[in-house]
């Protein structure tokens, strides 16, 4: 796997090799021992999946007191993915990172704990799996905005297209005025 870095040192993109052939192709999504070397130690606890039709826009989640690192890659179909440092204590506070994850490249997302997380959906529906170190405690779900001006993500969003947002995430707070991390 290569490990490539990011404008935020603890988010990196994961790139698994695949050994492939006429027949298909074998990769490893995971493998403990060079994930601890690459981002540090952690043990996953929970992994969810999720089906998201195209122009579907997922977040920006996270948990203020149970926080979850997550990893994250798209099985099938493609998606933009974001994470948000939400830790007043680092000097990329409020800042993001955006990568493309999709079946055809095979990239992961590895967003440590303390991170919010969304997506928007590029291709007419994506299938995404994603570990996380923490079990989901509903008291702790926070959502941001995804349209914050603070934040100001650059979402690949068609002009005059509207995303698919749940009523969760249109209720989100404002950047400046979300909980956030110590």
């Amino acid at each position: 796997m290569n490990f490539i870095e990011t404008d935020i040192p603890d988010v990196k993109i994961i790139e698994p090799i695949a050994h492939g052939d006429d027949r298909g192709y074998f990769m490893e999504t995971f493998r403990e021992n060079v994930f601890h070397r690459a981002c540090g130690k952690t043990r996953f606890v929970q992994e969810n999946q999720s089906l998201s039709q195209q122009g579907v826009l997922r977040g920006l989640h996270y948990q203020l007191n149970s926080p979850q690192g997550k990893l994250v890659r798209a099985i099938s179909g493609k998606i933009f993915d974001v994470a948000i440092d939400l830790r007043r204590s680092s000097s990329s506070y409020g800042s993001w990172v955006g990568t493309v994850l999709s079946d055809e490249n095979r990239h992961q997302l590895w967003i440590p704990e303390g991170f919010a997380h969304g997506f928007f959906t590029l291709s007419q529906s994506a299938l995404i799996s994603y570990k996380c170190t923490n079990y989901y405690h509903p008291e702790s779900d926070r959502c941001i905005r995804w349209d914050d001006q603070t934040i100001a993500i650059s979402w690949p969003i068609p002009k005059k297209a509207i995303p698919k947002i749940s009523e969760k995430d249109e209720n989100g707070l404002s950047f400046l005025h979300a909980e956030t991390f110590a």
